[in-house]
């Protein structure tokens, strides 16, 4: 299975022990960072406000920080190829190393946003009838000269090969010229597929609506329970089935990153980060070093690359024994190593204690948990901070915070006319966008309450339930304490704390909260179609007939930016694509309409049709 990846290693010089991963050189970026254009910057003025109006000054930015920020942004896994490749089982399935190789190689040094892959062999994923042969849009990007797809990182060990994944997977991309993008959304990643083909995908159920106690049992598999009792386990393969019918409906460019037992990917933001805070769509990251921007990068490698971290929280979030939790996710784990049975350990917890790469703190992935785990906070939802040995806790994660806020949109060539944009900036006041739409970054950084703004509304309540194990005051480590963790570490509130009650109960939708959704900054809106945080609302470039996500993304057909923000402003084309996507079972069983924002610039509205398309040449070209 391995023997073209271990060539393509042994190739690019590694013996032994080793991984490879890529990132771009400066050449073959169409928006390379200030660092990279000019080695001997030391920091953007923006990016040293950034860190000491929100951190008190203990995240110190420099060249040499920027520089471990880039890196560890296309070649960090902290550690994930372990639960993707022996607990997932991503690439023991119909898709595997040797078919992705000899995909690239088909490329003859060219690069791809869409890595189209042979599959090994044939499987019946979620209902759905894959045949050996039959080749998929992965929409793994791929850069000119490139042997590895970006964002993915193969380590060697002992003759086996582990897969893990960085930020640059989801958040970088290769343009129609050939190059890559920082931190531009893979707006076509297939990423529910490629989960889904993974042998034990069901260790992924908490990002569907599958409750596995709904599920047949196998009455001869029990666990004991944190109480005792014997718990009975989901039958394997039904959970399996039932898992990978949602996963494989997930749009390409959504990942669902919530564990609320919900069917409800999002769209993958850009990483276009300077003065966009607070974080994620309901601004649930907002605390903190960099505006909260360190914590979402902390949640995507920590909570979205290894669920086993939320099972000792499962009990009160999900009303799951820990446990039984485990047992779920491990018992058809990839490699026997981590596999779970009851033959092996009545407790999956005391077997998982046994086999951790990491001993000594929750998980599989390289993090530390803080003083109050396992209760969530602004600090992190999960409770762990992903930090490696040898360096201090959340190093290259606050540089990696540090570097994408040096990042800026590219130059896509977008029609431009000096006129249409100072007529279109004219409109935009006109219309009040500049309301919200405000700053530097074009946003005031508030939260709406999702009544408000009338958009999808089940991903605004996705933290609700961390009010049951929530910890007001959460105290972390010291920016300057080593890992491992010495015995007595120095623990102090988090930096930059100073948050709105009011705006933290809209972000996890506590107290009763109905949930809302922040004010999105307007940069790099040429680079990021589809729009709204459902992705509802794509057209394609022939508006007649591309409307909604079936017929754009679904088809791998690439979203027009302009068309789409057409279809944001314009109440007819709007009404459109939101019939298109209710229309289409799979857009309505993941929660995506293209509801809402209804701010419309359009002739019902008083506007001409020259209004428009100022307004749409002027967000274009922010």
């Amino acid at each position: 299975m391995a023997r073209i990846s271990i060539g393509a290693l042994l190739m690019m010089g590694c013996r032994g022990a080793c991984a490879d991963a890529y990132t771009p050189p400066p050449e073959k970026v169409a928006n390379p960072a200030p660092n990279e254009i000019d080695p001997g910057l030391r920091v953007r003025k923006d990016a040293v406000q950034e860190a000491t109006q929100t951190s008190d000054a203990t995240v110190a930015v420099d060249a040499e920080l920027l520089e471990l920020g880039e890196a560890a942004f296309y070649e960090e896994t902290f550690g994930n190829e372990v639960f993707l490749t022996d607990v997932l089982g991503m690439l023991a399935g119909p898709l595997d190393t040797v078919h992705i190789a000899k995909a690239i190689a088909g490329l003859k040094g060219r690069a791809t946003s869409d890595l189209r892959v042979e599959l090994a062999k044939d499987a019946v994923i979620g209902g759905r009838h894959f045949g050996k042969g039959e080749r998929i849009d992965t929409g793994l990007d791929v850069a000119r000269g490139s042997v590895m797809p970006i964002g993915m990182k193969i380590r060697l060990d002992g003759g086996k090969v582990l897969a893990g994944i960085t930020c640059a997977l989801c958040h970088s991309t290769v343009d129609r010229g050939g190059s890559v993008v920082h931190g531009a959304p893979n707006s076509d990643l297939n990423v529910g597929l490629l989960l889904a083909l993974a042998t034990n995908s069901a260790s992924y159920f908490t990002h569907t609506d599958v409750d596995p106690r709904t599920l047949p049992a196998d009455p001869r598999r029990r666990v004991r329970g944190s109480d005792g009792e014997l718990l009975p386990v989901p039958e394997i393969e039904a959970l399996e089935q039932a898992v990978d019918a949602v996963l494989v409906q997930w749009p390409p460019g959504s990942f669902d990153s919530m564990t609320d037992l919900m069917a409800a990917p999002a769209q993958i933001p850009a990483s276009f980060t300077r003065d966009n805070h607070p974080y994620s769509f309901s601004g649930a990251f907002a605390a903190g070093p960099f505006h909260g921007l360190s914590v979402q990068n902390n949640n995507v490698h920590g909570l979205n690359a290894d669920p086993t971290v939320e099972a000792d929280q499962a009990r009160p979030r999900m009303g799951i024994d820990a446990e039984l939790f485990l047992a779920i996710m491990l018992q058809n784990a990839a490699a026997a190593r981590y596999r779970w049975s009851p033959d092996k350990n009545a407790s999956a917890k005391a077997f998982m204690a046994e086999a951790d790469p990491t001993p000594g703190q929750p998980g599989f992935n390289q993090m530390v948990a803080l003083p109050g785990f396992p209760r969530a906070s602004v600090a992190a939802p999960a409770a762990l901070w992903t930090s490696d040995p040898g360096r201090p806790v959340w190093q290259k994660v606050n540089a990696m915070s540090a570097w994408q806020n040096t990042l800026d949109p590219p130059n896509t060539g977008q029609p431009r006319s000096d006129d249409a944009i100072t007529r279109g900036r004219a409109v935009f006041e006109r219309a009040g966008c500049d309301t919200c739409h405000s700053g530097p970054g074009l946003t005031n950084h508030r939260i709406v309450p999702v009544a408000e703004i009338g958009t999808q509304a089940v991903r605004a309540k996705a933290l609700a339930s961390t009010e049951r194990i929530w910890d007001p005051n959460p105290l972390v480590y010291s920016f300057d304490t080593m890992v491992p963790l010495p015995a007595k570490p120095t623990t102090r509130p988090l930096p930059g704390d100073s948050l709105d009650p009011a705006q933290v109960e809209l972000a996890f939708a506590h107290h009763g909260s109905e949930g809302g959704y922040k004010v999105m900054g307007l940069r790099g809106l040429s680079v990021s179609a589809p729009y709204l945080h459902d992705g509802g609302v794509a057209v394609g470039a022939n508006p007649g007939a591309q409307l909604g996500i079936a017929k754009t993304i679904g088809r791998a057909m690439a979203p027009d930016p302009g068309n789409s923000l057409r279809a944001l402003i314009d109440r007819d084309l709007r009404g459109r694509v939101i019939r298109a996507n209710h229309a289409d079972k799979v857009a309505s069983r993941m929660h995506v309409e293209g509801i809402g924002h209804e701010i419309w610039v359009d002739p019902a509205g008083g506007y001409a049709l020259d209004d428009q398309r100022a307004l749409i040449a002027y967000l274009l070209n922010l």
